[in-house]
C-alpha cells in the first residue's frame, strides 16, 4: 500500500524530510514544507487546538524528571551486522527511542548507532533488560552494569531504562534482579527501571522489597488481538507506564479483513494503523524492522487519526490470551 504525503498535516506536525517521503507528491511537500517553514505561521483558530500526538510527543514517567518518547524503535532479532544500520535509519527518520535487551545479543551496536549519528546522547532514550540473575547480588549487578558500558562506555555512561525481561525466573530471582536494578539507579547508571512481561501480582509482590515502587514500565505484548485489559488497566491505576511490544503482531495479520478496510479508508498501510492504534490506547509501541522503508513508514503516524469507529473494530477483536503470538502475563 503506497504511504501517502503529509501535507495535510496541521502545525502541531512536521512532515518527514523528503528522502524519507514514498511519493513524488509528498517529496515536493516536504521540500516546500521546510523550505518555507510555514510551521510557525499559525492562525488563532490553530493555536487553540490541544495539541496533538507528534514524532517528539514524549510519556512522563512517574516518580522521575524524566520523559520517555512514545514511539520506540524495537531491535529484537536484529542480527548484529544490520544492527547499527537499522538503528542509524530509524534515528535519521526521527525515532528517539530504541529498545534492546541482553538477551538480544546487540546492545553495543545500539549504542554505537547512538554515537555515529551525531545525536546527543542526552536526545536518545536507551532501554536494556535483563533476562537472568547471575547468581548473587553482586554478580547480578555486574551483569547489568556490563550492559550500561556496552551500551554507553563513555565516563558518566547510562541508560535511560533497565528492565526485567520475565518473571520467570521466580520470586526469589525477580528480587535478586529488581535489587541490582535499583543499584543502578542510585549509582546515576539507569534513570529509569521497569518490568516486562509482569502479571498483576508479580508488581504486587515487589511492594515487600522494593525500595522504588511501582515499576516506572510495564512492557508487554499488545495489539489489538491481544489487549490484556485486566493488566493495562492495573498498570493505569498505578501510573506505570505501558509499552506494547509486538504492535505489529509480526505480519500475521496484515490481510485481516477489517484491519485491511481501515488501512484503506486513511491510505496508509496496516502496520501504520497497527502502531496509531498503540499511540492511541496511549500505549508506548515498539515497532521492528531491518527494511528501511518500512522503518521510514512505520514512523509515518501523524498526518492521520482513527476515529472511534475504528478504533471500536480495532478494539472488537480482542482473543484475550488466545490472540497472543509470543505471551499474555499471569495475573494471578
Amino acid at each position: 500500500m503506497v504511504v501517502t504525503p503529509q501535507s495535510h498535516l496541521s502545525s502541531h506536525h512536521q512532515p518527514l524530510p523528503a528522502e524519507y517521503q514514498t511519493t513524488a507528491e509528498g517529496r515536493a511537500s516536504a521540500e516546500a514544507y521546510y523550505k518555507d517553514d510555514n510551521s510557525n505561521n499559525t492562525t488563532s483558530s490553530t493555536a487553540n487546538m490541544s495539541p496533538k500526538l507528534s514524532l517528539s510527543s514524549t510519556i512522563p514517567l512517574t516518580n522521575s524528571k524524566y520523559t520517555m518518547p512514545r514511539l520506540g524503535f524495537g531491535i529484537y532479532q536484529s542480527p548484529t551486522d544490520v544492527c547499527v544500520n537499522s538503528c542509524l535509519t530509524a534515528l535519521r527518520a526521527g525515532y528517539r527511542h530504541i529498545d534492546s535487551a541482553q538477551f538480544y545479543r546487540n546492545e553495543s551496536e545500539m549504542g554505537e548507532a547512538v554515537r555515529q549519528s551525531g545525536i546527543p546522547r542526552s536526545e536518545v532514550f536507551l532501554t536494556t533488560k535483563i533476562l537472568s540473575a547471575g547468581g548473587s547480588p553482586e554478580k547480578t549487578y555486574q551483569k547489568c552494569l556490563d550492559s550500561v558500558k556496552a551500551i554507553d562506555p563513555n565516563e558518566g555512561g547510562y541508560v535511560d531504562l533497565f528492565l526485567i525481561h520475565s518473571p520467570s525466573p521466580g520470586s526469589a530471582k525477580r528480587k535478586e534482579m529488581w535489587q541490582a536494578l535499583e543499584k543502578l539507579v542510585e549509582e546515576n547508571k539507569a534513570r529509569s527501571i521497569g518490568v516486562s512481561n509482569f502479571g498483576i501480582g508479580h508488581i504486587n509482590e515487589m511492594k515487600d522489597y522494593a525500595k522504588i515502587w511501582p515499576p516506572q514500565v510495564n512492557q508487554i505484548e499488545l495489539h489489538p488481538w491481544n489487549q490484556q485489559r485486566e493488566i493495562v488497566d492495573y498498570c493505569r491505576a498505578n501510573n506505570i507506564v505501558i509499552q506494547a511490544y509486538c504492535p505489529l503482531v509480526r505480519n500475521n495479520k496484515a490481510y485481516e479483513e477489517n484491519l485491511v478496510a481501515i488501512a484503506k479508508k486513511h491510505d496508509k498501510t496496516t502496520g501504520q494503523v497497527l502502531i496509531r492504534y498503540c499511540l492511541q490506547k496511549d500505549w508506548v509501541p515498539l515497532p521492528k524492522s531491518d527494511t528501511p522503508s518500512r522503518i521510514v513508514a512505520n514512523a509515518d503516524l501523524y498526518g492521520f487519526e482513527l476515529d472511534g469507529e475504528d478504533m471500536g473494530i480495532l478494539d472488537s477483536l480482542d482473543q484475550g490470551p488466545r490472540g497472543a503470538i509470543v505471551q499474555a502475563v499471569k495475573n494471578d
